[in-house]
């Protein structure tokens, strides 16, 4: 992080276009850092970075064209597929599906009729509604055959009706065209005959049309989870690759040599060119989850509880033993999904989060829409009319309205306070001061609320977790929903803001491919039964290690350089949940193989659960197969400094702000976060500012500076 050097050569490039701010993360040689932050461009997101890009590498003295030049590895997360997805502004998708069977898409499941709802909106059937599915009945299509949940052929495919499938969509100027059919993942023939016969008809027609079978993508369980998933390939991926093209050709015009790999759902990076990109849909928070368990590793915390609050969301992840939680079957955007993704729980409450009240109760209501990059009624110039949370945070002196964003910004709080005083304040009979203060009392409760049941759901206490807390408006925000859960350490990174960019930066180049089995043995199956699930269970490993290699290859990778790490989903037989393994052995093919998964499974049972909870006695089913490619890449540094003063130098501070809590308004004293120095110790009511990021340590907390340039808060 520091500012002087000259030769510097970076070479990491960590981003996260977010939906209000897009974060960039520089790694030099050294493993030095810089983070550079700009509004988002959604209209164009390679202004948005260019503009963070120029901002970080200005702090290091450096141009964008002589920094990008030198760069090897460049990581992109964002949500722009994510939001095209919850917009539903994809691509127009043809979909083959069973004879008999084209209505299950649009069917869905009946969770997805009620996903993302309040507990009182989920139990009242009258609320539950289903979104129009992403591929309409008119453009859904059956080709005759059926293959049973076992893999055997019950009817024979009648080609002549994929032919006419085929031709009739094409007629309908689809621009892809999907092929889903029940059980393929225990017998692909059929899927992949139809998909050849689809190419031929597309080829014979003369036009371009992309052809999606789920067995070459997604050779998994449950019909609508692998549905849905092969359709966002064809309906959200490729516009976004198209995005990512226009990205890495605006860095490229300013000099950089690099290919952009994109993080994905499962913790790792993939190139934008990969096959499977839809395994991108939600890649930024993911970023912050992947840095807090980097840093975690470092410094030695092994229970983590990540929070991360931007512009439109609360994000929140548990780390346990160093292990993230990965779910196999999530929902995204009101779908269910057979993705492998990072277990996180989502609260539409960020800083940009709109503020209203219920018409009848007058209830204070808080999103779960947001004013994203437009921050607020502050802003003149952001076109909103309804106040958020922002703008709270300016009217009590939270936030510095001359250096958001470092001046980039300026914000108006008499603006802000007229808005709230209109739209909240005299509503209610409250003051503008007592209105703002109640919603951020609000806000803060319920995320508290929200990280306690969250973790005491899954069994845990707080006081064995550290909390990370990050985000451009988690530090406003950490005091509030930490307070009084008993955490056995909150800690504020100084890079809070770019956090997830510095994830990105810390996350190897990873491919990862799953695959459904069913294999059961009782505790005491016999040797030969044991052997033969071994050698079941390694040829899928087999066929998913070379698709992992297929994928590198794509990027230059020769075989020998990719490390890969076999894997395997078990469950103790007749329960409903599986448990994700890393296999302890390269290959499987003995009955003493087999002994050795079931001994790793039965370890990482006792771990997640209680040791008093293994069920050995009912035998062992493997559900599923995984094969996780990893090239390393240069990571981070995480900076280590002598400790110095308690005192902050005098030059850290910038005087003092009017600052508004509990009825009153106090002087909060102000520091720059940059000038502060390890060992420096503070105690509220104070405010310590940074470009990117605004700590806020209110009246009976204190904070201190570490070694490492992290924060740590406590209660006094």
């Amino acid at each position: 992080m520091d500012t002087a050097r000259q030769g510097r050569r970076v070479q990491v490039l960590g981003i996260d276009a977010g939906g209000t701010m897009t974060d960039t993360f520089f790694v030099d040689s050294d493993g030095d850092f810089v983070v550079g932050k700009a509004q988002s461009t959604p209209q164009n997101e390679a202004l948005g970075l260019i503009a963070s890009s120029k901002d970080g590498l200005g702090a290091w003295g450096m141009k964008i064209e002589d920094a990008l030049s030198e760069i090897q590895t460049g990581v992109y997360s964002g949500t722009a597929m994510l939001n095209r997805v919850v917009q539903r502004k994809g691509l127009s998708v043809g979909l083959i599906v069973n004879a008999g069977m084209e209505d299950f898409h649009r069917m869905g499941r009946a969770i997805q009729a009620y996903l993302g709802f309040a507990y009182e909106d989920r139990i009242h059937l009258n609320t539950h509604y289903y979104d129009e599915p992403l591929v309409p009945r008119r453009l859904t299509r059956g080709v005759v055959e059926r293959v049973d949940m076992f893999g055997a052929v019950v009817i024979p495919l009648r080609e002549e009706s994929a032919r006419k499938s085929a031709r009739e969509l094409i007629a309908l100027d689809v621009e892809g065209i999907v092929i889903s059919l029940l059980h393929s993942y225990k017998n692909s023939d059929h899927e992949r005959r139809v998909r050849d016969i689809v190419l031929e008809e597309v080829k014979a027609s003369g036009k371009e049309i992309p052809v999606f079978a789920s067995v070459d993508y997604y050779p998994v369980r449950k019909e609508t989870h692998r549905t849905n998933t092969t359709i966002l390939e064809a309906y959200a991926a490729e516009p976004s690759r198209q995005t990512l093209k226009k990205i890495s050709s605006a860095f490229k015009e300013n000099g950089s040599k690099f290919d952009f790999r994109v993080m994905a759902t499962h913790g790792g990076t993939i190139s934008w060119k990969a096959k499977e990109l839809a395994r991108t849909i939600v890649s930024g928070p993911i970023g912050g989850v992947i840095g807090a368990k980097y840093l975690g590793e470092v410094l030695g915390y092994s229970n983590i509880a990540c929070s991360d609050i931007g512009g439109t969301s609360f994000d929140v992840a548990l780390i346990t033993q160093n292990e993230l939680t990965i779910k196999n079957d999530p929902d995204m955007a009101r779908l269910v999904l057979s993705l492998p993704l990072v277990a996180m729980d989502s609260v539409g409450a960020g800083a940009g989060s709109y503020i209203r009240l219920d018409p009848y109760t007058k209830a204070i209501k808080l999103g779960p829409d947001s004013a994203g990059y437009r921050v607020g009624v502050c802003w003149a110039d952001s076109g909103v009319e309804t106040v958020t949370i922002s703008d709270c945070h300016v009217i009590l002196g939270y936030l510095n309205p001359d250096n958001f964003l470092g001046g980039q910004v300026k914000l108006d709080r008499e603006r802000a306070w007229k808005a709230m005083k209109e739209q909240v304040a005299d509503p209610l009979g409250l003051s503008v001061e007592e209105a703002a203060a109640g919603v951020i009392q609000l806000l803060d409760s319920d995320l508290r609320d929200y990280l306690r049941s969250m973790i005491s759901g899954k069994g845990y206490s707080p006081g064995s977790f550290v909390c990370f807390s990050y985000g451009g408006a988690g530090p406003v925000h950490t005091y509030g929903y930490t307070e009084g859960l008993g955490f056995q350490d909150v800690i504020v990174p100084a890079w809070a803001a770019g956090f997830s960019a510095f994830g990105c930066a810390a996350a190897d180049f990873e491919y990862r491919y799953d695959k459904s089995l069913d294999i059961n043995i009782a505790v005491d199956g016999p040797d030969d039964q044991k052997a033969a699930s071994s050698k079941t269970l390694q040829e899928a490993w087999a066929e998913l290690q070379e698709r992992v290699l297929e994928e590198f290859a794509i990027n230059g990778y020769k075989p020998e350089q990719v490390r890969l790490q076999p894997g395997f989903r078990m469950q103790y037989r007749g329960q409903l949940n599986d448990l994700e393994i890393e296999s302890p052995i390269p290959s499987a093919a003995t009955a003493e193989d087999w002994d050795k998964l079931v001994e790793a499974f039965n370890d990482t049972y006792g771990r997640v659960y209680a040791a008093s909870a293994r069920s050995p006695e009912l035998g062992y089913s493997v559900t599923g197969a995984i094969m996780r490619g990893m090239v390393p890449i240069p990571k981070p540094k995480i900076p280590k400094e002598e400790l110095g003063s308690e005192t902050p130098a005098d030059k850290a501070r910038l005087g003092t702000r009017k600052f508004y809590r509990k009825g009153e308004w106090v002087d909060a004293q102000l520091y720059h976060m940059e000038s502060l120095t390890p060992g420096n110790r503070i105690t509220g009511p104070a405010i310590i500012e940074s470009d990117a990021t605004t700590f806020v340590v209110p009246g009976g907390f204190e904070t201190w500076l570490d070694g490492h340039r992290l924060f740590h808060l406590k209660e006094v």
